[in-house]
């Protein structure tokens, strides 16, 4: 089991996905996998609205590693809205053999 943060959107000096993720690993002593991360900028999709046209931005956005491969991982995101994004990165991580992506967000939209 790896737990993996999904790549925010936005650049900030501290990212609070990455540093729930990294307290959330600690405490339930669940690898932090860095397997996922973001190839290509998309708009906030706070400013998107249309599934179709978020999902579109997010069309090719993630790369995956060999880390995935074979495992059950933990997704875990502090946002979930229209589930464009986590189903985005759950496609890719299957994708890249990844064998069960569970999903943990601190709230919804």
């Amino acid at each position: 089991m790896g737990l993996v943060p999904v790549p925010p959107s936005a650049t900030r000096t501290v990212q609070p996905v990455f540093t729930l993720a990294t307290a959330i690993s600690d405490r339930l002593h669940i690898p932090l996998s860095t397997c996922v991360s973001k190839i290509k900028q998309t708009p906030q999709l706070k400013n998107v609205f249309e599934y179709d046209k978020r999902t579109e931005a997010l069309s090719g956005a993630f790369a995956v590693t060999e880390e995935a491969k074979g495992k059950e991982l933990l997704l875990f995101d502090d946002l979930y809205g229209s589930g464009a994004t986590v189903s985005a990165i759950t496609h890719a991580l299957r994708e890249a053999g990844a064998v069960a992506v569970y999903l943990l967000t601190l709230t919804t939209k």
